[in-house]
């Protein structure tokens, strides 16, 4: 009964620490002005996506065409004017939201489930593993970015769908070098010993205790893997390869709207800043966590 007690103290002992972790992380982030600019910017957006049928109405605002409503200027009945189809632009950006947004997240989880555990593994056994697996990926990591998505679209076609493996499959080589520095970093530690004469095996060395201590660096790179992602989608749709009309993404806007740009500058000029601070306000946090997660500053 007594040794039922330990364990459930020690367990309790630990939830308290990881949540004291958590309200000390919290902390420091609020000291950062910047950082809860690009924060309160992020929840701006993620308002917009989530809530977009009641702030706009997708069929008849977003993509409906209406051509006696073209080109119109911003006004009241059209806060950011339309486009040369009649669209609004601000139903237009806020249903974009949720396609630059979802993208981008699932396309870092895809790079981060793949290249997460490529550099786990290559970091926490070494030897030719980690030399067979790190050479296939710096050939990958030898290709730019762009220039990877490109050929992955243009292969699969484009689509949603394929827009985020491509993207996803792009960063995967970045991914695995930051997890496996990451796993490096901690895994000859004592507690990492102790693991394993307790006899803990691989699996549970690596995903209870490898991992775990290693997330400030992975936390902070998927933050502005994140911003880069969205730049990305928006790059791939505005050379038509991205996300097809008429559903609106913001690359996409540009896209169509750089015929107009210099008698209706309005028509670039709204999806333009929507990207700026969307990877911006990323930026931010991801500089706010950085800071907040740094060791030397606890």
């Amino acid at each position: 009964m007594s040794n039922k007690s330990e364990v459930i103290a020690t367990e309790n002992l630990i939830k308290t620490k990881k949540r004291s972790q958590g309200a000390d992380v919290w902390r420091r982030l609020k000291k950062s002005p910047t950082a809860m600019i690009g924060l309160g910017i992020i929840i701006l957006f993620l308002f917009m996506a989530v809530f977009a049928p009641m702030i706009a109405d997708y069929d008849d605002e977003a993509i409906k065409m209406n051509i006696k409503e073209r080109l119109q200027p911003p006004s009241s009945t059209h806060v950011f004017g339309t486009d040369e189809f009649g669209r609004d632009i601000f139903a237009r950006i806020v249903w974009g939201t949720r396609i630059s947004l979802f993208v981008g997240l699932i396309s870092v989880s895809i790079a981060l489930s793949i290249g997460g555990f490529l550099g786990a593994i290559a970091g926490y056994y070494g030897g030719r593993l980690d030399n067979a697996i790190m050479r296939v990926l710096d050939v990958l990591l030898a290709i730019p970015t762009i220039l990877l998505a490109i050929t992955i679209v243009a292969a699969l076609g484009a689509s949603v769908l394929n827009l985020m493996i491509a993207v996803g499959v792009s960063n995967i080589p970045g991914f695995a070098r930051v997890v496996r520095a990451a796993v490096l970093s901690v895994k000859d530690e004592e507690f990492i010993e102790a693991a394993r004469a307790i006899g803990a095996n691989d699996f549970i060395i690596i995903t209870r205790h490898v991992l775990p201590n290693s997330m400030a660096p992975i936390i902070v790179f998927a933050t502005l893997k994140v911003a880069s992602s969205i730049m990305g989608i928006s790059s791939l749709s505005f050379i038509g390869l991205g996300v097809q009309p008429p559903t609106p993404e913001w690359g996409g806007m540009l896209a169509s709207g750089r015929a107009y740009i210099r008698d209706y500058m309005y028509i670039v000029m709204f999806p333009g800043l929507a990207i700026v601070f969307a990877v911006l306000s990323l930026n931010l946090i991801g500089d706010g966590l950085r800071d907040a997660l740094d060791p030397k500053l606890k």
